[in-house]
């Protein structure tokens, strides 16, 4: 090759390396650039122009700068100008993305220089740090959130400082964490004060449920991500409008879960564009949320230990300063037992100095009692290498002893070698005196108990035994120790009670209320004997049952006596029933029996009876005996109380009246007597009609016919007439109050009814029976009655005959408790109601049976008025009333409340 040709060929080959270099600065994994020594740049490669966007020709000059952030822009041109005698500078700054998005790059650009040293160039690169950034960020964030959560600032100060630093990294989006409510259904905000006021009043709280952006994440714990608001099915269609408004176009949320899966609540970024999170996004919110996720743990935790444990663990002395600080007695041995370390209040309290208690020198504190078992049991511990308790008596420095109780803790290393021990010395000597004290009322308890000639188990809250006195162990032939052991009351109780009362007992040791029981017992000769058993708890100061007392009173010859009256009074019940066939009529006494036999008698004739008696001794019962064994007895029985009809009305009801009679009959009525036509009418207090009513009633006793009211022709009749009254109609006819001519024609037949004082020996069967009858009406079954109500019920006059005796049965019904019926004396104490002001009998009885029933539930709740399950609330009444009727009453509430439950 000549000259020519290789002077011509030399161009041809810078070229070809000018544009193998061109090809690699543009694939080269940074931007890169070239500027003149004023900064004036000249080129740019290919990845300059694909990120920013700029065309070579826009960046060319000082066109570059547009690119740059308008925050970073003075200061980097500031730096460069500075170092523009520089070798080499670096610095950072944003630089703005083809689509409007800023990241992080550093900047780094080298001179060019000549022989001389002049700068003829300046080549740069720019390497993207976002990622670096965030991760500085977080890592700063982590590390400011520690030192706040040191400082002891509040989690809401925390979480504020965190979002903050957010912000700044995400701006002009923000950032906020939401926590979950203790009940876990619902999120409430924690910190972002960059989140706009009106947003987050109208969100919180949030649901934790399948809808929405951070209820959502937290739902299905995991992040959760909405492009766009205006669109996205899953924003709730009540919030679009309202996000719009506040600038909320995009966002996402990251759960907050610790490593037990829990959630704890979520962190969430709100953009102000619409716009799908970069990776780098992503990883931003997840390591916010691990930060947030370690200030939320770390509130949970107990700052002030936490702090006193960093301190303890940085400092020797604070540690013992914090020793000597604790309200106990403290100390340190060394692995074979000599003493190490005492605290400041073990030497206050001994008044030994540490040269004399330091080693062995600690025992001369201790009682010269205590010492040999103390340092045996010291001994025992540093051979097993355990941690222990013991007791003994330590001496104060005035000499006088107390009570401590000592701990003893081993501490190990990794491989288990014992390195020291670590004690306290508890002062117990209160509790020792307490101790005592409660075993000396134990004991005396007991001895008042075992005195006791009545037979008391004591029981615990589920109704074990613990404890029976001396009478019950004579009795079951039992020891102390059978009584706690399992199957004591299976060992003692007929199985066919265990079994029939079981769920009663468990019920009523539930309700915590006093309750009795009878059942039979087992004695040591082996024969069964019924007892009764009440069932008394005695409560805390928390009113909470600690114990059941139950005492048990041997009622087996009562039992026994009430079968056989039971039985007896079965058998002559059905005998009366066999003879008398009277089902409703109840009695066996002489008195009864000859009404009875006078009602077979005149039953089957059709003769007019008059049925004479006191009120409530059962005149309708024998009216309808009268009817029942008569020929008529299929057909109808007609009942008409005559003093309880309106004069006014009394002839219509009795005869009847046509259409338009008179004002108000609107259509054709039939009477009484008209109904009862083929059957039987019964007149009840006869003696109380009107003396134009008795014409027309001696008419159909003569005539046999009625006449309606407007009727203007009679009406035949076949009624048979019962009439009955409590009256002397003798006297009323007399007065002339009553026509003598319809007594002749209603005391055909006249049939006295005895009072219930007259027939006396009937009250034992009427009170069965009616017992039976209401008990059976309210779902209640009696086994006895009380003896003391059995007197009252036989001494007493009765002036409401049957009806009062069958309305004080009802009564016991109602307000007796177990299965033994009782009847108050007051119910029974009341004058005879015809000798009496009306207005003050009535009142009388009503504030009678309004104490009774405050008393009754007073009883019930042990004497508690207010509150829940009081007095007041089973009333239904307030509090305040109760209160007043108390006092009026007179009652004396605290005769209720169980003295063992103060």
């Amino acid at each position: 090759m000549n000259a020519r040709e290789s002077s011509e060929a030399v161009p041809g080959e810078i070229l070809k390396s000018l544009g193998e270099l061109r090809t690699i600065i543009d694939t080269i994994p940074a931007l890169a650039w070239s500027s003149a020594p004023d900064g004036c740049v000249d080129f740019v490669n290919r990845r300059w122009q694909d990120y920013t966007g700029q065309s070579r020709e826009q960046s060319q000059g000082a066109g570059w700068e547009t690119a740059i952030h308008p925050e970073d822009l003075p200061g980097l041109l500031s730096k460069w100008e500075e170092s523009r005698d520089c070798v080499a500078d670096r610095c950072e700054a944003r630089l703005r993305r083809f689509d409007g998005v800023f990241r992080w790059f550093s900047l780094r650009r080298e001179p060019l220089l000549d022989e001389s040293g002049s700068i003829t160039r300046w080549f740069g690169t720019g390497i993207d740090i976002e990622a670096i950034r965030q991760r500085e960020t977080l890592h700063a964030a982590e590390l400011r959130t520690l030192e706040l959560i040191a400082d002891g600032a509040s989690l809401k100060e925390v979480l504020d400082q965190l979002c903050s630093s957010m912000d700044v990294q995400v701006a002009p989006s923000v950032t906020t964490v939401l926590l979950r409510d203790a009940d876990r259904e619902c999120l409430w905000h924690g910190g972002g004060l960059g989140v706009p006021h009106e947003w987050i009043s109208a969100i919180i709280p949030v649901p934790i449920a399948e809808d929405g952006l951070c209820g959502r994440a937290a739902f299905l714990k995991e992040r959760v991500i909405i492009p766009d608001v205006a669109t996205d099915p899953k924003w709730p269609d009540e919030y679009r409008e309202i996000a719009i408004r506040n600038g909320i176009r995009a966002a996402w949320s990251e759960p907050i879960v610790t490593k037990d899966d829990e959630v704890l609540g979520t962190f969430a970024l709100y953009s102000h564009e619409l716009r799908v999170p970069t990776e780098e996004d992503l990883a931003l919110i997840q390591g916010a949320g691990h930060i947030a996720r370690i200030a939320i743990e770390r509130q949970r935790s107990q700052e002030s230990l936490t702090a006193a444990l960093e301190k303890i663990k940085n400092s020797e002395a604070r540690l013992r300063q914090v020793i000597d600080t604790i309200p106990t007695l403290a100390w340190c041995n060394l692995p074979d037992g000599p003493n190490e370390f005492l605290n400041k209040r073990w030497h206050e309290y001994t008044g030994l100095s540490p040269e004399e208690s330091n080693g062995w020198g600690w025992q001369v504190a201790f009682h010269p009692d205590d010492l040999p078992p103390l340092m045996e049991r010291w001994s025992e511990l540093l051979a097993s290498g355990e941690s222990g308790e013991m007791e003994a008596r330590l001496r104060r420095y005035d000499g006088a002893y107390r009570w401590f109780l000592i701990r003893v803790e081993p501490l190990r290393d990794e491989t288990g070698r014992l390195l020291r021990w670590y004690g306290t010395s508890t002062d117990i000597e209160g509790l020792k005196q307490t101790e005592e004290k409660l075993r000396e009322e134990e004991r005396e308890l007991r001895r008042i108990t075992d005195a006791i000639p009545q037979a008391i188990v004591v029981q615990d809250p589920s109704g074990a035994s613990i404890y029976a006195n001396q009478a019950a162990l004579d009795y079951t032939g039992l020891t102390a120790e059978d009584v706690i052991s399992p199957g004591f009351r299976e060992r003692i109780f007929h199985p066919d009670d265990l079994e029939r009362l079981r769920d009663f007992r468990r019920l009523a040791l539930a309700r915590g209320l006093p309750f009795e029981i009878e059942q039979r017992a087992l004695r040591k000769d082996g024969h069964y004997r019924w007892f009764l058993i009440r069932y008394n708890p005695f409560r805390n100061e928390k009113n909470e049952v600690i114990r059941w007392y139950a005492t048990g009173t041997d009622i087996d010859d009562r039992v026994r006596a009430e079968e056989r009256t039971r039985n007896e009074n079965l058998a002559l019940r059905e005998q009366i029933d066999r003879d008398s066939m009277f089902e409703d009529i109840v009695g066996s006494s002489e008195e009864l029996r000859r009404v009875l036999r006078q009602v077979a008698k005149v039953a089957s004739s059709d003769s007019t009876v008059l049925i004479l008696g006191e009120t409530g001794t059962g005149k309708e019962l024998i009216a309808r005996a009268i009817h029942k064994r008569s020929n008529r007895a299929e057909r109808a029985f007609i009942a008409v109380n005559c003093a309880a009809i309106p004069p006014s009305l009394i002839a219509s009801e009795l005869f009847g009246h046509e259409k338009g009679a008179f004002t108000g009959a609107t259509q054709k009525r039939l009477g009484r007597f008209e109904s009862a036509n083929g059957g039987t009418i019964f007149l009840d207090e006869v003696g109380d009609l009107p003396t134009d009513i008795q014409i027309a009633l001696l008419r159909v006793l003569q005539e046999r016919e009625i006449e309606r009211i407007g009727a203007s022709k009679p009406i035949p009749v076949d009624v048979r007439i019962l009439a009955a009254t409590h009256r002397d109609l003798n006297l009323l006819a007399a007065e002339g109050r009553f026509r003598q001519d319809l007594l002749y024609r209603l005391n055909v037949v006249p049939i006295k009814m005895p009072s219930l004082c007259e027939r006396a020996d009937d009250i034992p069967l009427l009170v069965e029976y009616f017992i039976g009858r209401f008990g059976k009406r309210v779902g209640k079954k009696f086994r006895t009655i009380d003896k003391r109500t059995l007197e009252l019920f036989e001494t007493y006059s009765w002036p409401g005959n049957i009806r009062e005796l069958q309305n004080v049965i009802e009564r016991a019904v109602i307000l007796s408790e177990g299965d033994t019926i009782l009847v108050d004396e007051a119910w029974l104490a009341g004058e005879s109601p015809q000798s009496r002001d009306p207005k003050i009998a009535l009142n009388e009885v009503l504030n009678r049976q309004e104490k009774e029933m405050i008393e009754s539930v007073l009883a019930e709740t042990g004497g508690r008025v207010s509150g829940l399950g009081g007095a007041a609330e089973k009333l239904g009444i307030p509090t305040r009333t109760l209160d007043s009727k108390i006092k009026r009453l007179g009652i004396n509430k605290f005769r209720f409340k169980d003295p063992h439950s103060v």
